[in-house]
Protein backbone atom coordinates (compact mmCIF):
# COMPACT_ATOMS: atom_id res chain seq x y z
CA UNK A 1 0.00 0.00 0.00
CA UNK A 2 1.35 3.44 -0.73
CA UNK A 3 1.86 6.14 1.49
CA UNK A 4 0.35 9.25 0.94
CA UNK A 5 2.06 11.34 3.09
CA UNK A 6 5.76 10.55 2.05
CA UNK A 7 7.58 13.10 0.69
CA UNK A 8 9.39 12.09 -2.47
CA UNK A 9 10.91 13.50 -5.35
CA UNK A 10 9.16 14.39 -8.19
CA UNK A 11 10.80 14.62 -11.71
CA UNK A 12 8.54 17.18 -13.31
CA UNK A 13 8.51 21.00 -14.53
CA UNK A 14 7.09 23.53 -12.14
CA UNK A 15 3.76 24.53 -13.28
CA UNK A 16 4.51 27.71 -14.36
CA UNK A 17 7.19 26.69 -16.80
CA UNK A 18 7.02 27.56 -20.78
CA UNK A 19 7.91 23.49 -21.33
CA UNK A 20 4.35 22.66 -19.38
CA UNK A 21 1.68 21.82 -22.34
CA UNK A 22 -0.45 25.32 -22.32
CA UNK A 23 2.87 27.47 -20.22
CA UNK A 24 2.97 30.25 -22.51
CA UNK A 25 -0.80 30.53 -23.80
CA UNK A 26 -1.48 32.30 -20.42
CA UNK A 27 0.77 35.00 -20.46
CA UNK A 28 -0.39 35.33 -24.44
CA UNK A 29 -3.78 35.71 -23.24
CA UNK A 30 -2.94 38.72 -20.35
CA UNK A 31 -1.46 40.89 -22.89
CA UNK A 32 -4.38 40.21 -25.18
CA UNK A 33 -6.43 40.39 -22.33
CA UNK A 34 -4.63 44.29 -21.25
CA UNK A 35 -4.29 45.12 -25.08
CA UNK A 36 -7.66 44.49 -26.36
CA UNK A 37 -8.92 46.50 -22.91
CA UNK A 38 -6.99 49.62 -23.49
CA UNK A 39 -8.29 49.91 -26.95
CA UNK A 40 -11.97 49.32 -25.89
CA UNK A 41 -11.68 52.65 -23.27
CA UNK A 42 -9.58 54.68 -26.45
CA UNK A 43 -12.57 53.79 -29.00
CA UNK A 44 -15.21 54.27 -26.18
CA UNK A 45 -13.66 57.94 -25.16
CA UNK A 46 -12.29 59.12 -28.56
CA UNK A 47 -15.94 58.01 -30.43
CA UNK A 48 -14.55 56.14 -33.36
CA UNK A 49 -16.76 53.70 -35.14
CA UNK A 50 -18.73 51.52 -32.61
CA UNK A 51 -18.35 48.55 -34.49
CA UNK A 52 -14.88 48.81 -33.17
CA UNK A 53 -15.31 49.44 -30.04
CA UNK A 54 -17.73 46.72 -29.73
CA UNK A 55 -14.79 43.95 -31.51
CA UNK A 56 -12.30 45.52 -28.64
CA UNK A 57 -14.65 44.72 -26.27
CA UNK A 58 -15.97 41.05 -27.82
CA UNK A 59 -12.24 40.31 -27.75
CA UNK A 60 -11.71 41.33 -24.15
CA UNK A 61 -14.57 39.08 -23.09
CA UNK A 62 -13.01 36.39 -25.02
CA UNK A 63 -9.79 37.07 -23.44
CA UNK A 64 -11.17 36.85 -19.86
CA UNK A 65 -13.26 33.62 -20.53
CA UNK A 66 -10.45 31.69 -21.55
CA UNK A 67 -8.57 32.83 -18.71
CA UNK A 68 -11.22 31.73 -16.70
CA UNK A 69 -11.92 28.65 -18.01
CA UNK A 70 -8.13 27.54 -17.99
CA UNK A 71 -7.57 28.81 -14.25
CA UNK A 72 -10.46 26.08 -13.38
CA UNK A 73 -8.69 23.60 -16.12
CA UNK A 74 -5.56 23.89 -14.02
CA UNK A 75 -7.16 23.48 -10.81
CA UNK A 76 -8.67 20.59 -10.83
CA UNK A 77 -5.26 18.98 -11.95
Amino acid sequence: MTDPYRITEAHETPPDSPNERGGIVRPVLWLLLVVSAAGNMVTSTTGVNMFVGVAFGVATLACGAALIIQHYRRRSE
